[in-house]
C-alpha cells in the first residue's frame, strides 16, 4: 500500500509542471457582489478558496489558493432581499409584468453573454472542485442546452395558454404567474447545472431572485454577474456570499421569502423551512439525500452491469445524488460480480483535472478524505473486507475508490449517504432483503435493476415504482434526459425538475374570468385587440 501511496501521490504536479493552457492566469480575488442592478464594491472579509489540486514540493502537498470571495453579513443579505422585494413590488414590477416573450428575449440576451465566458468558467469548474476538463465541458454545454430547451417549453405553455375557454356561461384565461422572492442555493457537485435547473426557470416566470452559491463552487459564478446585471432589470438577480449559518436564518424568519429552493441536504432543508412564520405561503422546491440502490439478479448481464454500476458508483468520483450507493447482488453470483468490478476499477485512469481520459479526480471537500477512511474502518470493524486492491488508499485530496463487502445493517455505509468513491456491496438469497432496504430507507429516489428474466424484472417494478420515483433497468441511476421528471420520495426532493416541471414549480395558474355578456366580451375584445394587458392576450409565441 505504501507504494501505492507514493504512486497516487505522483499524480499531483509540481509548480512547474502544470500546462501552461491550464494554469489559472491569476488568483480569482472576487470584490464585487450584485445587488440592486449594481456590482457594489466589497472591501470586508473574504473567504479564501484553496483547490483540491495539490502542488507536490518538497514539504509535502499543499492545496493551491485560487481566489476568494465576499464573506458577506445579515445587513447584506437583507438588502439584497429588499431589492428583489422591490424589483418584485407586490407582482406590480416591471419584470413580473412583463409579457413571456420580453421575458424570453432577455434570457436569450443572457444565455450569449454567458457562453462567451465558457472556457473562464469551465477553468474554474476543473479548479474549485477537481472536475475533469471533459465532464467540466459536458456540465457547461448541459447547461446551456438546457436554457434553450426551457425557453423552448414556456414558449408551448404559453402557446397553449393563449386561447380562451367558455364553460358554463363564463369566459376564462388561465396562464402562469410568478410566486414573488425565490431564494436559489445550489449544490457543489454541480454547481453550475444544478443551480441553473432551478435559477433559470424561477426567472423565467417572472419571479426575482436571491442566490447564494455553493461554498465550494462559488468563483464560477463570478463571471457571470456582469450578464445578470446586464441582461435583466434591477433587482431581478441578487447575490449573496458568506456562511450560510449568518445570512440565510434572517432572510428565512423575515417570512418575505417566497419560495426556497435549495440542492443539498434533508436536514438544512428542514431546518429552513422552520424559521418561516409562515410556512403555508412558502413553496419549497428541493433536491435532497439519496442513497440510491442497485440490485443485481443472479441472471444479470454481468459485462453490462459492471459497467453501469461503474459508472453510477464512480463518475465524478461518486459525489452524486443520483450515484449509486449502494449494490445488492445475489450470493450466486457476488463473487465473480466482485471480481469483475474490482477489475474495471483498476482500468480506470486516475490524475489531475486536465488530464485527457482521466475518470477519478481530487475531491473538493477537505474533510472528505478523513470520512471516507472512518466509513471503511467501521465497516472492517463489523466485519467487512476492502476487496479491491489499493481500495481506500489516499494521498492529499484524492482517495482511491474502495469496493466494501459484505456490507451489513451495523455498518455507517448501511444507513449513510457516503457522498464518495466507496461502493457498499450486500449480497441477498431472498429478493425481499433489498426491497426491504429500500422500503426502510429514508430515501426514495431511484433504484436500478439489473437481470434478464423479465418476470422478476416485472414483479420488481410494481411495488418499487411506490418507493422510488425513477427505476432503471440495466442502466445506472441518473437525472437525465432533463426533460424526465427529476423528484424523489421521502427525505429525498420535494417538488418535480425537469424542463416543464421546474416552470410549474416557479409558477401558479392564474385565472381571469368574466360572465359571457355582450358588454364583457367588448370589453375582453377591446383590450385583446389594443394591446392593453401583458397578461390577457391571445399573441403567439412562435
Amino acid at each position: 500500500m505504501n507504494d501505492f501511496v507514493t504512486q497516487i501521490t505522483s499524480i499531483f504536479p509540481e509548480e512547474d509542471q502544470i500546462p501552461e493552457e491550464f494554469r489559472l492566469k491569476s488568483l480569482v480575488n472576487q470584490k464585487e457582489y450584485l445587488v440592486n442592478g449594481e456590482l457594489r464594491r466589497w472591501d470586508g472579509p473574504t473567504s479564501e478558496v484553496y483547490s483540491p489540486v495539490c502542488i507536490r514540493s518538497a514539504e509535502g502537498l499543499k492545496r493551491t489558493l485560487i481566489g476568494s470571495y465576499p464573506i458577506a453579513t445579515e445587513k447584506e443579505a437583507l438588502e439584497a432581499l429588499e431589492a428583489a422585494e422591490q424589483a418584485f413590488n407586490h407582482g406590480r414590477g416591471e419584470w413580473p409584468t412583463m409579457s413571456v416573450a420580453e421575458r424570453i428575449a432577455c434570457m436569450e440576451k443572457f444565455t450569449a453573454r454567458m457562453i462567451e465566458k465558457k472556457q473562464e468558467v469551465v477553468s474554474l469548474l476543473m479548479w474549485e472542485i477537481g472536475k475533469s476538463q471533459a465532464d467540466s465541458i459536458k456540465e457547461f454545454d448541459r447547461t446551456v442546452e438546457y436554457i434553450y430547451d426551457t425557453i423552448d417549453c414556456l414558449k408551448d405553455i404559453d402557446r397553449a395558454s393563449s386561447r380562451f375557454k367558455i364553460e358554463q356561461g363564463i369566459i376564462g384565461q388561465i396562464r402562469r404567474s410568478p410566486l414573488g422572492v425565490v431564494l436559489c442555493m445550489g449544490p457543489f457537485n454541480y454547481p453550475l447545472n444544478e443551480t441553473y435547473t432551478t435559477l433559470i426557470p424561477a426567472i423565467l416566470m417572472g419571479n426575482t431572485i436571491l442566490f447564494k452559491p455553493p461554498k465550494h463552487g462559488s468563483l464560477l459564478h463570478y463571471p457571470m454577474l456582469e450578464a445578470f446585471r446586464d441582461c435583466f432589470p434591477k433587482g431581478v438577480v441578487n447575490t449573496i456570499y458568506g456562511r450560510g449559518s449568518s445570512v440565510v436564518p434572517a432572510l428565512m424568519e423575515s417570512g418575505r421569502i417566497n419560495v426556497l429552493t435549495l440542492i443539498g441536504s434533508s436536514r438544512v432543508a428542514n431546518d429552513l423551512k422552520k424559521m418561516h412564520p409562515k410556512v403555508n405561503r412558502l413553496r419549497a422546491v428541493l433536491g435532497l439525500d439519496a442513497k440510491n440502490a442497485a440490485i443485481v439478479l443472479k441472471n444479470a448481464d454481468l459485462d453490462l452491469t459492471v459497467k453501469e454500476c461503474i459508472l453510477g458508483t464512480l463518475s465524478f468520483n461518486g459525489q452524486r445524488c443520483t450515484a449509486i450507493k449502494m449494490i445488492f447482488v445475489h450470493r450466486s453470483i457476488a463473487p465473480v460480480f466482485l471480481e469483475r468490478l474490482s477489475d474495471a476499477i483498476s482500468k480506470m485512469k486516475y490524475g489531475m483535472p486536465w488530464e485527457k481520459g482521466v475518470n477519478l479526480t481530487p475531491l473538493p471537500e477537505p474533510n472528505k478524505p478523513a470520512y471516507l477512511t472512518e466509513c471503511i474502518e467501521d465497516a472492517k470493524a463489523h466485519g467487512a473486507s476492502v476487496v479491491n486492491e489499493h481500495g481506500g488508499a489516499q494521498a492529499g485530496s484524492f482517495f482511491y475508490p474502495a469496493v466494501v463487502y459484505p456490507v451489513n445493517r451495523n455498518m455507517k455505509l448501511y444507513r449513510e449517504e457516503q457522498f464518495g468513491p466507496i461502493i457498499p456491496v450486500i449480497p441477498f438469497d431472498d429478493i425481499e432483503e433489498p426491497i426491504d432496504y429500500i422500503i426502510e430507507s429514508d430515501h426514495g429516489q431511484q433504484v436500478s435493476i439489473f437481470g434478464t428474466n423479465t418476470d422478476q424484472i416485472a414483479n420488481l417494478i410494481d411495488p418499487l415504482v411506490n418507493q422510488v420515483s425513477r427505476v432503471n433497468i440495466n442502466a445506472q441511476c441518473q437525472r437525465g434526459p432533463d426533460v424526465f421528471p427529476f423528484t424523489g420520495r421521502k427525505d429525498s426532493a420535494e417538488g418535480t425538475l425537469s424542463v416543464e416541471d421546474a416552470l410549474r414549480s416557479f409558477s401558479i395558474r392564474t385565472l381571469v374570468a368574466t360572465k359571457e355578456t355582450t358588454e364583457n366580451k367588448a370589453i375582453l375584445n377591446d383590450i385583446i385587440e389594443s394591446n392593453k394587458s401583458k397578461f390577457l392576450s391571445t399573441k403567439y409565441i412562435f
